[in-house]
């Protein structure tokens, strides 16, 4: 019997059901999570909060910009900058685009026009402010995955009422309770990556450059 052999039996016999019982043989392991962040929101304060949020987006080279639901606009175009092509999440509202020149809204676009989109403009489901982390979930405000991760350029709108404290309460809120798998996307910065001299490359496996908008 070759190793490989060896170990496929090993793990036949400690999967396989024991006296014609359908029940697994392994035990219920008890999983302790913390559900709760060891810093605490509420006696920070929800200023305190957002500041750290936007501190720690900041440290993975992302540019942040806070701002009020009436100049979102135009911090949106301020973050698009010269870019041509601009797609938009087809589920955020009309007023967040209307001062980009050569919009597209993404009703599938195919991977090909993609690659040829300058910047991409989404909304996020929640934000950490402990780790400066923003996760998508790929509703109609944030798109399919596809065009969070091909145009060069992300401007992604994070309000201040999805900034959580912490892993434990975002994991809180992404658990659907419904038993639905859903995908999500968790961002920390531009997309980056280093090679084997430790050398920074940016843009590898996603967008070289990531706009924060911070709305609230």
């Amino acid at each position: 019997m070759s190793a490989r052999e060896e170990i496929l039996a090993a793990v036949r016999r400690a999967v396989a059901p024991i006296d014609g019982s359908t029940e697994r043989p392994w035990a219920d392991v008890p999983r302790g999570y913390r559900d709760r962040s060891t810093r605490d929101g509420e006696t920070d304060g929800r200023a305190a909060v957002l500041d750290r949020f936007a501190e720690r987006v900041a440290d993975y080279r992302a540019t942040v910009v806070r701002c009020t639901e009436a100049e979102l606009p135009d911090a949106v175009r301020g973050a698009v900058g010269d870019a041509g092509t601009v797609l938009v999440a087809d589920g955020l509202p009309e007023e967040v685009a209307g001062r980009l020149e050569h919009v597209v809204r993404d009703r599938q676009t195919p991977a090909l026009e993609l690659d040829r989109v300058d910047a991409v403009v989404t909304g996020a489901t929640v934000g950490i402010a402990e780790t400066g982390t923003i996760v998508l979930t790929h509703g109609p405000a944030e798109g399919r995955r596809a065009i969070s991760l091909v145009p060069d350029v992300h401007v992604c709108i994070v309000r201040a009422d999805q900034v959580v404290t912490g892993v434990p309460e975002a994991v809180a809120l992404l658990d659907p309770g419904d038993g639905e798998r859903r995908p999500q996307t968790w961002i920390s910065g531009p997309s980056a990556t280093s090679d084997i001299e430790l050398d920074r490359v940016e843009g590898v496996h996603g967008p070289r450059t990531l706009h924060v908008l911070l709305v609230g």
